[in-house]
């Protein structure tokens, strides 16, 4: 039985769109398409119109070559009105050993506890820390006996109002949404490997108007911020620089782009408002200007990489990924200003019957989820819709029967309405039931003592 799988990108240089395949454990992609992003600035819809015309171009593309499309889509969402928050639950497990059920309750419980603004809705909730009784830093607490169950979670949250002008842009162009995912979260698991996450990574995409910084530690994400700053600002700059139209300024970046050594070559370009008219330009002078910017982008991200109090968690280094990437020497760079911690350069994760043009680092978050659908993402998470996502399998009973644990959000008829209220009168209400099953046990023991005694 295959799965068909539909991811959007809604970038702010360009829109992705690509349509898979999930059939026993692989993705097959059978269909991709792009288009300019119009609509989009700085990574937020700013004409929904627009936007939803983009979509539909990239996804006429794709469509065409797969000749089918999945009902529902896996979009992704930029971290420009992100806001993301630490919280923490307990709860007491009167059965004595934890299950799904359990850990869904406790991640619920963070959720609860989170103060979380009435104008924010949330994206999700990953737990990094768990703790049963007195041990700490249990990487997966699922199957053990405990009398208390504790988790650390990292939430992050996103701005009603921008979340839904984005889905109204997928919906436009007659598409369901299925879930809504970070783009840097996607993006890490694109390019990230076992490894790296257990020893600590930062993951920078650096697209053309943002970037996305991501720092996953242990089990999951620890932090994550967005700076409004991409490759589109070195094509403005050189723009201004140079006298020249922005599509001459974005083709000398791609030709000459590089934060190597400068050449003192002259290059001819047209100036801007008259193309007919033509003047020299030093190489040392493109090389100046985008050295400037690429630095600056760099020393701002590094800050943040400093504030996040994370630095020390992160041997694996730093990941770059997304288009900016691929100027010649920026990893070198990078080096140099993060303290010459450890820095590669990323590819997106490759799929069966990948296409060529999905290798490339700009397309590390479209790739990515697809890797999230076809269940990428954190071993267990409560998404856009508050469902709770894992991956475990079915378990034997104490009786022997078996028992699925497919564990959604207690609110399945409407998934994405759980508010805090709900959430309350669903932990009492588990409680309760957890409680009588309790008092039962007792009875049952008692009564077996008594038939002992006489």
């Amino acid at each position: 039985m295959s799965k068909p799988l539909l991811a959007i990108d809604i970038g702010s240089s360009k829109v992705s769109v690509v349509i898979a395949e999930q059939k026993e454990g692989s993705v097959h992609v059978i269909g991709s398409g792009v288009a300019k992003s119009q609509g989009v600035r700085k990574g937020t819809i700013t004409n929904i119109e627009l936007a939803s015309r983009s979509v539909r171009q990239a996804l006429s593309d794709a469509k065409r070559v797969a000749g089918t499309i999945a009902p529902k889509a896996l979009i992704s969402i930029s971290g420009a009105y992100t806001r993301s928050i630490n919280s923490s639950g307990i709860v007491n497990i009167p059965q004595q050993e934890i299950g799904i059920k359990e850990i869904n309750r406790v991640m619920q419980t963070a959720l609860y506890n989170a103060n979380i603004p009435n104008e924010y809705e949330v994206l999700h909730v990953l737990p990094y820390n768990f703790k049963v009784d007195e041990q700490e830093f249990i990487e997966d607490p699922f199957g053990m006996n405990a009398s208390r169950l504790e988790v650390d979670t990292h939430i992050i949250t996103t701005q009603k109002s921008n979340l839904s002008n984005l889905k109204k842009a997928v919906k436009s162009a007659g598409i369901e949404i299925d879930s809504v995912v970070l783009a840097g979260y996607a993006s890490a698991i694109s390019v990230l490997g076992d490894d790296e996450k257990e020893l600590g990574v930062c993951v920078i995409d650096m697209g053309g108007s943002t970037c996305d910084m991501v720092i996953h530690s242990g089990n999951s994400i620890r932090f994550n911020t967005f700076l409004a700053v991409g490759s589109n600002h070195i094509t403005n700059d050189l723009s201004m620089a140079l006298h020249t139209p922005l599509h001459v300024a974005e083709r000398i970046k791609l030709e000459y782009g590089s934060l190597k050594a400068p050449s003192n070559e002259l290059i001819e370009i047209p100036v801007i408002g008259d193309e007919e008219e033509n003047h020299e330009v030093s190489l040392e002078i493109v090389y100046n200007v985008i050295q400037a910017r690429v630095q600056e982008t760099l020393m701002i991200l590094a800050k943040e990489l400093e504030k996040s109090n994370l630095k020390e968690q992160i041997g694996a280094g730093i990941v770059l990924t997304g288009g900016m990437t691929k100027l010649e020497g920026i990893r070198e760079l990078a080096m140099a200003i993060f303290d010459n911690m450890p820095v590669r350069i990323a590819r997106p994760k490759s799929f069966e019957g990948d296409f060529e043009p999905l290798h490339d680092p700009a397309f590390a978050t479209v790739t990515g989820l697809l890797a999230y659908g076809a269940g990428g993402h954190t071993q267990y998470e409560i998404d856009s819709n508050r469902k709770m996502l894992h991956k475990k399998e079915p378990i034997l009973s104490d009786e022997g029967d078996l028992h699925p644990i497919s564990m959604t959000s207690d609110d399945d008829s409407q998934p994405g309405n759980l508010k805090n209220d709900e959430i309350k009168q669903t932990l009492a209400q588990v409680a309760q039931e957890e409680e009588r099953e309790s008092i039962g046990a007792k009875i049952k023991k008692m009564w077996h003592w008594m038939t002992q005694i006489f």
